[in-house]
Parts: structure tokens; C-alpha cells; sequence
């Protein structure tokens, strides 16, 4: 299980629509809550959903 709290940046496995894929994690918990570094959408996925998702952790915050 990573440590993902509040602020940090994460790189994940697929490009959003808008061409970016580094994410700032906004809320924790059993969904979390990812924002779009480039065009801003916001969106709350599954915590394990996520994990799978994610290359690496860009910052930590």
C-alpha cells in the first residue's frame, strides 16, 4: 500500500484526454480524490483502482 496523503503528485499509466498524466491527489480515503494537473478536472476513484494506476510518485507534498 503506497502513502498517498494530500498534495502529492502522481504520474499515472495512461494520458488524460487533455494530454497530461501527472494528477494531484486532493482527498484521502477509501476513494480518492484525483485533480488534472493540466485542464483541472477533478474525479474520486478507488483506492485500489488507483495503486494500480500509478507509475510513480512524482512529489510527495
Amino acid at each position: 500500500m503506497l502513502d498517498i496523503k494530500p498534495g502529492c503528485i502522481l504520474q499515472l499509466k495512461k494520458n488524460h484526454p487533455c494530454g497530461n498524466n501527472k494528477w494531484q491527489v486532493y482527498r484521502t480515503g477509501a476513494d480518492i480524490g484525483i485533480k488534472c494537473m493540466g485542464c483541472g478536472r477533478m474525479m474520486l476513484i478507488p483506492r485500489s483502482q488507483l495503486e494500480r494506476k500509478i507509475i510513480k510518485v512524482v512529489d510527495s507534498g
